[in-house]
C-alpha cells in the first residue's frame, strides 16, 4: 500500500487491506480494487434527526449540494436515509476529485438560489416514489418522530428557509460528523474535503408509539408484514436468513398461499437492526396467511429450527469472503461501521463469528424478534396469537362542541389542552402538548398531526364554527410544530354538500327548554340519590323502624332515582363521546 505521508496525515493498514488515514480532518478509508475509482462520502446526518415541521430538510440539503453536477457526465448519486446521508461516485481518479470537491464547496456555501426550485423537485420525487411491503411500519411503531419520519411526507419544506438549511448544513454536514471511502491504492491529487468544523452526532433515540409488543394492527389487503427491532448481531443477520427459507418453505413450496415470502436484515442504527418479513396473498387465501405465518414464527420461537437451515445460510454469508478484491467489496460497510461507531470486525473475526453461531443463538433471537413484534395484517384480527392492537381509541377532550355542516353525529371538541374528532365510527385526539406538526392555512384551515401519528384536519368550512374557534389550538401548539402553509387553490378547498347540510338544517335541534329540563333531571338525580340513601338507612335502622324495613318505599325511591338518572347518564355518555 502505498500513501503518500508527505501530504496525508498518519496512515494504519489492517490486516484485511484497509488503509485508514484522514482527509482534512474527514475520516478516510482505502482498499485496492481493479478498475474504475469509486467513492462514497457519509454524513452521520439523516430524516431520523429532524422533526415533522423540518421533515425534508436533509433531503433539500443533499439536492442543493449536487446541484452542479446536474450536466455532468459522471456516474453519481445521492441519498439520505433513516440515520445517514451518502454522496456516491464512480470514475476516473480526476472524476471523483471533481465530484466530492463540489459537493464539499456547495455544502460551504448552498445554492439557495435554488431553494424553491428544488422543494418543488423534492415533492415530485416523492409523488413517483413506490413503497414497499414494510411502508408504514415505522410509523406504528415510533409515531411522527425519529425513525417513523421516513413513513412521513417532507411536511417542513414549504417553511424552510435559507438559513435553516444553511444552519443544517453548517452543523451537521462537518468534517467530524463525516466519512469517506474510496477504492483504490493513494488518495488522489487535488482532493479538498474542506468542510465547516463540527462534531460527531450520535444516532438519534428511538421513539415509541406502541402501547405494548409483540402488536397489530390492520393494512394493506396484500398480505402480511412483520416488523422488529434487535440488538445488531450475527446470530439475528443469519436467524432473518433462516426465516426467510422457513416462510418460503411453508407459504409458498407447501401452503400455496403467497408467490413473495422473505425476509431481510438491515441494520438501522449503532446498536440496532430491524428484521423485516412479509408475505403476499390473494384476498381468497388471506386468512389461512396469517394462521401460517403465525404459525412459522410460533415453530421457530419453540426452537424447532432445522440445522441444515443453519448450514445453508452459513455457507452463504461465508462465501462472501471469497470474492475478488474482498478488501474493496467491503468498504462501504466498513466506513458505515465507522460512521455510526459500531463495532468493526477483521474478516477473521467476521468468518469465526458466524461459524460460532449455534440453533440455540437462532432460537433465542427467534424469542427477542416476537417479543418486539409488530405485525400488519390484511383485515383479520390475531389477538388470538396473542398480540396487542397498536392503537387504543384515546380518551376525547372535554371541550367545545362544533358539530359537522353536513352530520351532527360529526364533530370536533375543541379544549385548551386539546382537540378531538368524533365520528360514529372512530375518535382521534391529539393533545397539544404533543402535537408535532400543525400545519396552517391563510383560509383558517389547520391540519394536526400528534406524536403518534394520529391526525385531525380542521376544515372550517365543514364544520359551525365561531369566531375565537382557533384561539386554544394557536395558543396551544408548540411554535416549533408550527408551519405555515401557502395559500391554496380555491378549488381545493372543500365545501359541504348543500343538499346534506338542508337534510339536516330540516330536522328539529333540541330546545333550550329540552336542555334546560335535562340539567333540571340531573339536579334531581343528585338530591334523589340522597334521599333514596336516607330512606334506605332509616328502614333499616332497627330505632327508626321497629317493625323493620318498609321495602315498598326503598323500592319506590330507588325507581323514582332511577327514572330520573337515566336521561342524565344518556346525556352525559353522550356528550362524552361528543355526540351532545
Amino acid at each position: 500500500m502505498d500513501i503518500d505521508t508527505t501530504t496525508a496525515p498518519t496512515a494504519t493498514t489492517d490486516a484485511d487491506g484497509v488503509t485508514t488515514t484522514t482527509v482534512d480532518g474527514v475520516r478516510t478509508l482505502l482498499a485496492p480494487r481493479s478498475g474504475p475509482v469509486t467513492a462514497g462520502l457519509l454524513f452521520r446526518v439523516g430524516r431520523a434527526d429532524e422533526t415533522l415541521a423540518t421533515s425534508g430538510i436533509t433531503h433539500l440539503v443533499e439536492h442543493l449540494a449536487l446541484h452542479r453536477h446536474g450536466l455532468s457526465d459522471l456516474h453519481y448519486n445521492g441519498a439520505t436515509a433513516a440515520a445517514y446521508t451518502l454522496f456516491t461516485v464512480t470514475g476516473t481518479a480526476a472524476d471523483v476529485v471533481e465530484y466530492l470537491n463540489g459537493v464539499c464547496a456547495a455544502l460551504r456555501d448552498l445554492p439557495v438560489d435554488r431553494l424553491e426550485t428544488e422543494k418543488e423537485i423534492l415533492r415530485t420525487e416523492a409523488a413517483g416514489r413506490g413503497r414497499g411491503p414494510g411502508h408504514g411500519m415505522d410509523l406504528w411503531r415510533h409515531g411522527a418522530r425519529s425513525y417513523g419520519l421516513v413513513d412521513c411526507a417532507e411536511t417542513g419544506l414549504p417553511a424552510l428557509t435559507a438559513e435553516d438549511v444553511r444552519d443544517w448544513a453548517r452543523t451537521r454536514f462537518t468534517a467530524e460528523n463525516a466519512v469517506l471511502w474510496m477504492t483504490g491504492d493513494t488518495l488522489p491529487e487535488g482532493l479538498d474535503l474542506t468542510l465547516p468544523a463540527g462534531e460527531w452526532r450520535p444516532a438519534p433515540e428511538p421513539t415509541s408509539a406502541l402501547p405494548a409488543t409483540p402488536a397489530y394492527f390492520h393494512g394493506d389487503a396484500g398480505g402480511v408484514v412483520l416488523t422488529s427491532v434487535l440488538p445488531r448481531s450475527t446470530a439475528a443477520h443469519l436467524f432473518a436468513e433462516v426465516l426467510g427459507k422457513e416462510l418460503f418453505r411453508e407459504l409458498r413450496q407447501k401452503g400455496g398461499y403467497s408467490y413473495t415470502a422473505a425476509a431481510e436484515y438491515h441494520p438501522r442504527d449503532t446498536d440496532h437492526a430491524t428484521v423485516i418479513a412479509y408475505a403476499d396473498a390473494l384476498p381468497s387465501k388471506q386468512d389461512a396467511l396469517v394462521g401460517a405465518f403465525v404459525d412459522v414464527l410460533a415453530k421457530l420461537r419453540a426452537g424447532r429450527i432445522e440445522q441444515a437451515d443453519l448450514d445453508s445460510v452459513r455457507a452463504s454469508a461465508l462465501a462472501q469472503f471469497d470474492s475478488p478484491d474482498l478488501a474493496a467489496a467491503m468498504l462501504p460497510g466498513t466506513a458505515m461501521n465507522l460512521l455510526m461507531r459500531h463495532r468493526h470486525l477483521a474478516v477473521a473475526g467476521a468468518r469465526a463469528e458466524i461459524e460460532a453461531v449455534t440453533v440455540e443463538d437462532l432460537h433465542r433471537v427467534a424469542r427477542e424478534l416476537w417479543a418486539d413484534a409488530l405485525m400488519q395484517v390484511p383485515g383479520r384480527s390475531v389477538d388470538w396469537a396473542g398480540l396487542t392492537a397498536a392503537a387504543a381509541p384515546p380518551e376525547i377532550v372535554n371541550g367545545r362542541r362544533y358539530s359537522a355542516l353536513e352530520d351532527g353525529k360529526v364533530a370536533l371538541l375543541v379544549a385548551k389542552d386539546g382537540i378531538s374528532l368524533v365520528t360514529p365510527n372512530d375518535q382521534v385526539t391529539v393533545r397539544y402538548a404533543d402535537c408535532a406538526l400543525m400545519q396552517v392555512f391563510p383560509d383558517g384551515a389547520r391540519h394536526l398531526v400528534g406524536n403518534d401519528g394520529f391526525s385531525i384536519t380542521v376544515e372550517p368550512t365543514l364544520y359551525r364554527l365561531t369566531i375565537g374557534w382557533l384561539a386554544p389550538l394557536d395558543a396551544g401548539v408548540p411554535a416549533a410544530s408550527v408551519v405555515r402553509m401557502p395559500p391554496r387553490d380555491p378549488a381545493r378547498i372543500p365545501r359541504p354538500n348543500p343538499s346534506n347540510v338542508q337534510r339536516r338544517a330540516a330536522r328539529p335541534e333540541r330546545s333550550g327548554a329540552v336542555t334546560a329540563w335535562i340539567w333540571l333531571l340531573g339536579t334531581l338525580t343528585v338530591l334523589l340519590t340522597a334521599g333514596t340513601g336516607l330512606v334506605v338507612f332509616a328502614e333499616t335502622d332497627p330505632e327508626l323502624s321497629p317493625e323493620g324495613p318498609d321495602w315498598a318505599a326503598v323500592f319506590f325511591s330507588g325507581l323514582l332515582t332511577l327514572s330520573c338518572a337515566y336521561p342524565w347518564i344518556e346525556y352525559l355518555r353522550k356528550r362524552r363521546r361528543g355526540e351532545g
